[in-house]
């Protein structure tokens, strides 16, 4: 058996072997074609709910609101415990060691007895050899979900006995844990087909999907934070071992390579950038994510919880909100560009006004008289003129939304504002709109299921163009997808001439609004090794406490602080739940952490 020493307080043999069906012995379930699939169901259910961004555990997803793109208002949620720096090895909530290794443990009891299961008309050799491809991507997965917010983690390519002592586990470098996640994404691509089509097989990962894990891996493991970071070249396990390596450029031109293979393979089988009927370039965007299993989409997780993005980013004023939490903030507001494909704000004074790009075309100190389908007249100039992606994304004052034709009105007692005595409202003066479905019915909890995105093409493009351009600079395919990308949603590409410092800082600000609300920005800041800055400090919307405001009012459109975030050093990896690090003295926590 496997890591049931960091599971689980007290276990016997006898419990250890049992199935799903706490019953049935390994073998009873393994030659029993329905068990093993059964048992194989079983490990999918560990995947994460990244769909529940407002939870009170770390376990789903706090990320996004832990990011400098999102606040969540109700502060017991978990990301709001990690903005106040209130979280600590003994006392957060929850975590994804347990229940990702419980998922591992599951895998290796899968692939060291699934040769037990003869084929037969109903479950032919290919299909049993699908499953097993299946397992190699999820334990690929399941590593890589640990890895990314503890670092080195212990790896196991086994089960592990009770007998066995566990004291010898212990946290392996973070190059050898890449390798084996990329080892087990080969194995899994060698078997999977290159897309899943079938529709009652769709949900389940291709050999696309493996490669694209793969690609991220490997980005990660180029990018800074993990690749030569100072901050942890002295960070050993208790035999004096390195746990982060020295720096390698080879590493990002592996992540190049990576990202172009799933690439090539992705268009190949059909894949390409999710585009609208009317290649209407709101709707190109909007839809990627409420077309279940569209042509961009390479795995995602089966969800129909996935409705409550819907119920915390309804504004008060649509029949049956109820709960607004999903508050944007105003600095990913200001990160989209102009229609003209210009960033329309340079950077900030003191004060945090504003410096406008005078290119861009952007204004922020009147109101328009022109009306269009996504905003009414009166609606203040910062609104106007922004690229699709924007109004695709982001609910903001003046906006039409469902049946809303007089435009959202967020301010203090505003029909879909902050009303006296409530708890529950967007604290930024904004919400979330991507991800969410136009024909959800707040009043009967009712609508469409949809499925979370974990992989999809347009992510490769950027990692390739990101990993590509450290390599060799801004040369032509670098350009290409990330224009690919602009093109889709309706702006110019980008301008000829950039350096490869101008590219990149282009390229993570088209990350920044690409790939917003997808469980990447506070991961991206993390690899990129600027979230002590971004994470840490004020983080602004408008002025949403103060009554009497209109559409008019200048005030209220004025940056206001919302709250002042912690976020130390030691954030950057998560700590190592305590009670593991108390059963087994040889696993080292992470910097930091107590």
């Amino acid at each position: 058996m496997m890591t049931m020493l960091f599971v689980m307080q007290s276990c016997v043999k006898d419990f250890l072997d049992k199935t799903p069906d706490e019953d049935l012995t390994s073998e009873q379930v393994f030659t029993n074609p329905g068990f093993t699939r059964e048992f194989l169901a079983n490990i999918y259910s560990y995947l994460p709910n990244e769909a529940m961004m407002v939870d009170n555990t770390g376990v789903i997803n706090a990320f996004n609101g832990a990011a400098d793109e999102m606040e969540i208002t109700h502060e017991p949620f978990f990301s709001n415990l990690m903005n106040a720096g209130n979280w600590s090895s003994n006392t957060y909530t929850s975590s994804g060691w347990s229940p990702y290794y419980q998922a591992i443990r599951n895998c290796n009891i899968f692939l060291e007895n699934i040769h037990l299961l003869k084929p037969n008309e109903f479950f032919p050799e290919a299909t049993i050899n699908q499953w097993v491809g299946e397992v190699y991507f999820l334990r690929a997965f399941y590593y890589f979900l640990l890895v990314r917010i503890y670092g080195p983690v212990p790896v196991f390519d086994r089960t592990v006995g009770l007998n066995e002592d566990f004291k010898l586990f212990k946290r392996v470098p973070i190059d050898q844990c890449v390798q084996f996640i990329v080892a087990d994404c080969n194995r899994a691509a060698e078997i999977l087909p290159p897309r899943i089509t079938q529709q009652n097989e769709l949900g389940r990962p291709s050999k696309v999907s493996a490669l694209a894990l793969k690609g991220r891996t490997l980005l990660y493991m180029a990018s800074p934070f993990w690749n030569g970071n100072p901050d942890y070249a002295s960070f050993t396990d208790r035999d004096g071992v390195r746990l982060f390596p020295d720096f390698s450029s080879e590493r990002w031109q592996e992540a190049a390579s990576a990202a172009k293979e799933c690439i090539d393979i992705a268009e190949a089988a059909g894949h390409r950038l999710h585009r609208s009927a009317s290649n209407n370039p709101i709707a190109n965007y909007q839809e990627t994510f409420y077309v279940n299993f569209n042509d961009e989409v390479f795995f995602t997780r089966n969800d129909p919880s996935y409705i409550h993005l819907d119920t915390y980013s309804e504004p008060w004023g649509i029949p049956g909100a109820f709960f607004p939490h999903q508050g944007v903030t105003q600095d990913q507001v200001d990160a989209y560009h102009m229609a003209n494909g210009e960033v329309p704000i340079l950077g900030y004074n003191p004060d945090k006004t504003p410096i406008i790009n005078p290119a861009s075309g952007y204004s922020e100190n009147g109101n328009t008289a022109k009306e269009t389908p996504f905003y009414v007249a009166g609606t203040r100039d910062m609104y106007v003129g922004r690229e699709p992606r924007f109004y695709a994304s982001i609910n903001f004052t003046g906006a039409k939304y469902k049946m809303v034709t007089d435009g959202l009105k967020f301010w203090f007692g505003g029909p879909n504002g902050r009303q006296p005595g409530q708890s529950a409202f967007t604290r930024t003066g904004y919400l979330m709109k991507k991800l969410t479905h136009p024909d959800y019915d707040m009043a009967t909890r009712s609508g469409t299921a949809r499925t979370w995105i974990f992989f999809r093409l347009g992510e490769q493009y950027l990692n390739y163009a990101e990993a590509l351009n450290e390599v060799s600079g801004p040369v032509a395919d670098v350009y290409k997808y990330v224009n690919l990308i602009r093109e889709r949603s309706g702006i110019p590409g980008l301008p000829a001439g950039l350096t490869k410092e101008q590219m990149r800082a282009r390229i993570r600000h088209e990350r920044r609004i690409e790939l917003a609300f997808e469980t990447h920005r506070y991961f991206d800041c993390i690899r990129w090794k600027i979230a002590e800055q971004v994470n840490e400090g004020p983080i602004y919307g408008l002025d949403i406490s103060t009554p009497g405001y209109t559409m008019d009012s200048d005030d209220f459109y004025r940056r206001t602080l919302v709250e002042s975030r912690v976020f130390e050093k030691k954030h950057n990896l998560w700590p190592i739940p305590f009670i593991e690090t108390e059963k087994n003295i040889n696993l080292v926590q992470n910097p930091g952490w107590d």
